[in-house]
């Protein structure tokens, strides 16, 4: 353990946090389990001092809620399991196991998939309990509906199973509740799925002008696309392209084979732009290691943040002009914007990620000068502001509610985690939601 003040403090105290507009909170101390038995003991530890508790699982929030004023932060990174089942499908994994990097390729070795987190580098705690925006979400679900169970150790220091028929309770709380789950979780138990047989995309690249044209088919089309096909419409400076940012309609088939790929991209060749297009995949073969190298470029190490997002919905007369200063104001050639298509809207299982709409929309503003803080959280604050209108909540996981207030549960399910929390850590061991000094509200600010 590393106490405040102690040599090794600092540098423990912001270890493995992927958000480099790091924050002046001070843990009262930080300890590095290697097994389950010392997470409880970390657990018993801080209830005897008096201290609550944060977890650090990959250290990618954007918000970096493991870094807590006067909490013992429990850093997981020292938890590395991976294992498979065939028997089952059943992989298991430690919260820090980084999805892209590790789990994936860990698992494909296996002729198996999981929906792990688009950038390679972050770990699938923090991901998974927000809900698990993963590869295409709109067909094979939230990653969380494919969790099976937790291994938890609770406020009272107890290591527990939580699944569909033990401490259901813990299970619903886990998908979902993101910071505000009421333990720590030490194992995953994850219910993988055939590896992809063929993987193919579409990409266009479009000038800024055409970006009403183009957002306004995607809007009345993307519903109808099959559901083997992850759709994201982004903008981003790629300077092999054009000098200035351009407009990125994506579409990447996840399929057996190239004939089901080609019939399931089709309803791109459609784009009414497609003729002044700057450049036009269709149906290109690709790989998962691939899309993961694309991600990792677009989500360099060493970099300040600001992220936010919103759940859209509305007609495309309303929406389109809402994003508009979004997709074409971007503050420098790092920053990017991304509408992520979630219909038709699948019903979600009975859990606590209850929040969600047919349009996902986040931007990603990431630089390197302190000195270019205020512009770049000016910028973000104003263009999210242009989407009140036709914002029903947002993500947890590309959220900082210390900044701005989001609903990001259903009220019901939100009353039910209240619930849940008060009756497994009634003396708020757990620090919860970083959310201001009336904490997490799950309310739209502006309503």
């Amino acid at each position: 353990m590393l106490q405040r003040g102690e040599p090794g403090f600092e540098e423990a105290r912001v270890e493995r946090v992927f958000n480099r507009r790091l924050p002046s909170r001070q843990p009262a101390a930080i300890v590095r389990p290697t097994t389950e038995d010392e997470v409880v003991a970390a657990v018993r530890l801080a209830r005897s001092r008096g201290w609550q508790v944060a977890v650090r699982s990959g250290g990618h929030s954007w918000a970096q809620w493991s870094v807590r004023d006067d909490a013992l932060v429990i850093d997981l990174g020292g938890l590395r399991e991976m294992t498979y089942d065939a028997a089952t499908g059943i992989a298991t994994a430690s919260p820090a196991v980084r999805g892209g990097a590790e789990l994936s390729p860990y698992l494909e070795q296996q002729g198996r998939f999981f929906p792990g987190g688009h950038c390679p580098t972050v770990g699938i705690g923090g991901f998974l309990l927000q809900g698990g925006q993963g590869w295409n979400a709109r067909g094979l679900g939230w990653a969380a509906e494919h969790v099976v169970a937790v291994d938890v150790v609770t406020a009272a220091g107890e290591l527990v199973r939580a699944s569909a028929t033990e401490n259901a309770d813990l299970y619903w709380a886990a998908r979902g509740a993101g910071p505000g789950f009421p333990g720590v979780v030490t194992r995953f138990h994850l219910r993988t799925l055939p590896k992809p047989g063929h993987i193919a995309q579409t990409v266009q690249a479009y000038r800024l002008e055409d970006f009403d044209e183009v957002m306004t088919w995607l809007h009345s089309m993307h519903a109808s696309v099959a559901d083997t096909v992850e759709i994201v419409a982004l903008t981003k400076t790629d300077h092999s392209l054009a000098p200035d940012p351009v407009l990125l309609v994506t579409a990447v088939a996840l399929v057996s084979d190239a004939a089901e790929a080609d019939r399931a991209l089709a309803p791109f060749r459609t784009n009414p732009a497609l003729s002044r297009a700057l450049l036009s995949l269709d149906a290109v073969p690709t790989t998962l290691d691939e899309q993961r190298k694309r991600q990792l470029d677009d989500n360099p190490e060493g970099h300040r943040w600001a992220v936010d997002n919103a759940w859209l919905t509305g007609p495309a007369a309303d929406v389109v002009p809402a994003m508009r200063r979004a997709y074409t104001t971007l503050p420098n050639d790092k920053a990017f914007t991304i509408w992520f298509s979630m219909a038709p809207l699948r019903t979600l299982p009975d859990m606590a990620f209850s929040m969600q709409s047919e349009i996902y929309l986040a931007s990603y503003v990431l630089w390197e000068d302190e000195a270019d803080d205020t512009r770049h959280q000016q910028w973000l604050a104003s263009v999210m502001a242009d989407l009140e209108p036709v914002t029903v909540g947002q993500y947890l996981g590309d959220g900082d509610l210390s900044r701005r207030q989001v609903r990001f549960m259903a009220d019901d399910n939100w009353t039910r985690l209240q619930a849940i929390c008060a009756d497994r850590d009634p003396d708020g061991l757990f620090v919860g939601y970083l959310a201001g000094p009336d904490g997490a509200q799950n309310a739209n600010n502006w309503e």
